[in-house]
């Protein structure tokens, strides 16, 4: 199509600008041959290589300049023909490298120069070859600009789509890490479930032919024993993955919850954080997963707020006990640039958002409506526990 239009308005313009008319509006122009049909074909000939120029810019270029350089030769004057020229070597530099698109440039001044040379004389003189030798140059320019543009574009999107690859690729190292751990911590919880039911059910048979009520209340202990340790089992069964058997001889130390936050918001105090403590409604026994879980919540958002409030920022941690939830909620006051605009989320919350999934609990991670940062999630319980 681009070529038809080349072709058709190269052809007007020669016809209505032949030599009568130029010189009726005081253009003088000497040598120059009356428009006949084999200057049209010509034309045409110099306008048909534009419909390929985008599969082989450079030999298009080249092909079309034959039939221009026939047009010089003949005497039938340039400009007409210059239309398919630009649009060719504009097409050069676009689809091509910087030497090829160079090579084109010079080979079309060259064309075009020898052709000035060897034409009818114009009235416009050396201005009119000087000017229009410097709108090929910025026509070759304008094409350069567009490729390095999308190249750089090209450049951008590639970038991007290999920040996202490794951007999935941490969350999901994050995200096995984290599920180690876990497996790890309730490990330990599941071991001293069962250790307990073992010591209990050994009391209950020594005791059962002497003190009956004595072993009705240890098989009770290991009725209550035994739900919570399988409610814990259902919930690794459904989100773990990995083999833990090569962490058994992890640490069988107590693992910290709820009771020892406040040795934790002494710490970030001592770190330089303001950190306050508000424990709202009746505390009440936990799951220890639930337990670790609430911990790690709050360890992690005071961590958060420790590294991107500010100088000068508060935090406030509050523990809500509900009759069927536990509400854990970490906030701040940090007004820096960080704040604005949202922090990224981290691998921590990344593991504190597998926690709170863990447990079928709700997570909202963001800044505060009038300046801040929230990290709160809400926990189930499950017959008050």
């Amino acid at each position: 199509m681009l070529a038809g239009v080349v072709a058709a308005a190269s052809v007007t313009l020669y016809a209505l600008y032949g030599p009568d008319r130029l010189q009726a509006e005081g253009i003088p122009v000497e040598g120059m041959r009356q428009p006949d049909l084999l200057g049209a074909l010509l034309l045409v000939a110099a306008s048909a290589p534009v419909a390929v120029r985008r599969r082989w810019p450079l030999s298009a270029m080249c092909a079309g300049l034959v039939p221009e350089t026939l047009l010089n030769a003949l005497g039938y004057g340039t400009g007409m023909s210059s239309l398919a020229g630009i649009v060719l070597l504009y097409s050069v530099a676009t689809y091509r490298g910087l030497a090829v698109s160079l090579a084109g440039l010079v080979l079309s001044l060259m064309t075009y120069l020898a052709g000035a040379v060897s034409g009818p004389a114009r009235a416009g003189g050396a201005s009119e070859y000087v000017v229009t030798a410097l709108v090929l140059v910025a026509v070759w320019g304008a094409g350069r600009s567009l490729r390095l543009r999308r190249a750089y574009l090209e450049e951008l999107k590639d970038r991007a789509a290999r920040l996202e690859r490794a951007h999935a690729a941490d969350t999901r190292a994050a995200r096995a890490e984290e599920r180690s751990r876990i497996a790890r911590e309730l490990h330990d919880v599941v071991a001293h479930h069962v250790s307990v039911m073992t010591v209990q059910a050994a009391a209950a048979r020594r005791v059962l032919a002497s003190d009956p009520d004595l072993a009705r209340e240890a098989l009770s202990a290991i009725e209550n024993t035994g739900r919570l340790a399988m409610t814990e089992m259902r919930n690794i069964v459904g989100v773990l993955r990995t083999d833990t058997r090569a962490d058994a001889r992890a640490e069988l130390g107590p693992q910290p919850g709820v009771r020892d936050l406040p040795a934790l918001v002494e710490q970030m105090r001592e770190a330089g954080l303001a950190t306050r403590l508000r424990v709202e409604g009746e505390p009440a026994p936990l799951p220890a997963g639930v337990d670790l879980a609430a911990y790690r919540l709050v360890q992690e958002g005071l961590t958060n707020s420790l590294r991107h409030a500010g100088a000068g920022a508060e935090a406030v941690v509050t523990v809500r006990y509900e009759p069927y939830e536990l509400d854990v909620r970490v906030e701040d006051d940090g007004v820096g640039a960080v704040q604005e605009t949202g922090r990224p989320p981290g691998h921590g919350l990344v593991g504190i958002r597998e926690r709170v999934a863990l447990y079928g609990g709700i997570l909202n991670i963001g800044p505060l409506p009038g300046g801040g940062f929230e990290v709160r999630a809400r926990l189930p319980l499950k017959d008050g526990q």
